[in-house]
Formats: structure tokens, sequence, C-alpha cells
């Protein structure tokens, strides 16, 4: 049987603090990245445009079941400075996904996101029992291919015309994933370059 998604709990460490996901976190997120065009580029709903389309996305992944949503905040200013989410792996005995999640142009190539997929595949190996943590992201997205594969990711295969992005056309999604004894090498490897 498929596993059961985990809520949006809290996770935190030296750099970043993730939290469930709330309307009130809108106001930094669009500081951090609404209308900004390279962030969203490879995300599943077009570039807001101003506070409240972004609050409207942000309503949508709050409400659904599909995602436990975490705003990013960091801890040095206590902003928020994206978003991540757990998502369910259907057809998959005790996996989880890790995805929808984007960062605002100013973290890039910092210490958030690495943080990030630690405390996130900690607590699904460590915590709920997970046996496999999958990650998927854009064909064309080589950024987020090359990130995934340094946290560990090993390469699954590719979804073809996966999903169609917001403008029409159709996404491969390259897929990744992490078994539970994979990870500690890894994870010594991430903390060591952050800590």
């Amino acid at each position: 049987m498929t596993a059961k998604l985990p809520s949006a709990t809290v996770h935190e460490n030296a750099v970043v603090r993730l939290e469930p996901l709330t309307l009130d976190h809108v106001p930094d997120l669009f500081e951090a990245g609404g209308g900004d065009e390279d962030v969203w580029r490879w995300m599943p709903a077009p570039m807001p445009r101003t506070p409240e389309e972004l609050a409207t996305v942000a309503a949508e992944i709050i409400d659904s079941d599909k995602y436990a949503a975490h705003a990013v905040v960091l801890k040095q200013s206590g902003k928020a400075v994206g978003w991540t989410t757990y998502l369910d792996v259907p057809g998959f005995d005790q996996s989880v996904e890790i995805g929808w999640t984007w960062y605002g142009r100013a973290v890039w190539r910092t210490a958030v996101n690495t943080s990030c997929k630690v405390l996130l595949i900690d607590h699904a190996f460590d915590v709920i029992g997970y046996n496999r943590v999958q990650l998927k992201t854009d064909h064309l997205n080589t950024r987020s291919q090359a990130a995934i594969r340094r946290i560990g990711g090993v390469h699954e295969g590719t979804l073809r015309r996966n999903r169609q992005r917001p403008d029409g056309t159709w996404r491969d999604a390259v897929v990744f994933g992490i078994l539970p004894e994979e990870w500690p090498p890894h994870r010594a490897r991430l903390v060591d370059s952050y800590a």
C-alpha cells in the first residue's frame, strides 16, 4: 500500500526552519521570488505577478490533500524564502516524494536547499520509516538535476510527457530515488558542507 502522506510539521537546523505553509508567509515569499521568471520557470503554476496571485497558488497547495507544504524560513532573518512539500507516490509502497520546491534567487547556491533536503529526508527515513524518497524534475532543468544528484539521488528513469507546463508545452520528468541504506554517507557529507 502507498505510504500515508505525513503532515507538515516543524523541522529546523542551524540554517533553516521548515514550518507548515500558511498565507501569513505570502508577503515574505513574494518578496523572495514573486515575479521572478527564473524562479518560476520550472514550477507547475504560472509565475505570480502579485502577492494576491501567489496567495492563490499557496492556498491551493495548503488546501490540497496531495501536499504537506512547508515554508522555508531562514534562521538568520526569520523570513520565508521559498516552500517545499511532501507528496504521495501512488503505486510505491512506503515511498514519499519531496517536490513542488522553490527558493528565491538570493538563496540559490547557498546551504538552504541542502539543509531542507537533509531535514525532510531524515524525517522520512528516521521518524516515519519510509523505504524510499523520490525526487523528480523537468528534463530541461539541469540545475535541479545536478542538485538532486549532489544530495545522493540515483537516476531511476524519465517519465515522458509527465505533465503539461503552464505554457502548454509538455515536460518529461526525470525521476530520482534515495533508499535508507544509501542515505547515511550522503547525509554526513552534506551536513559537513554547511555545519
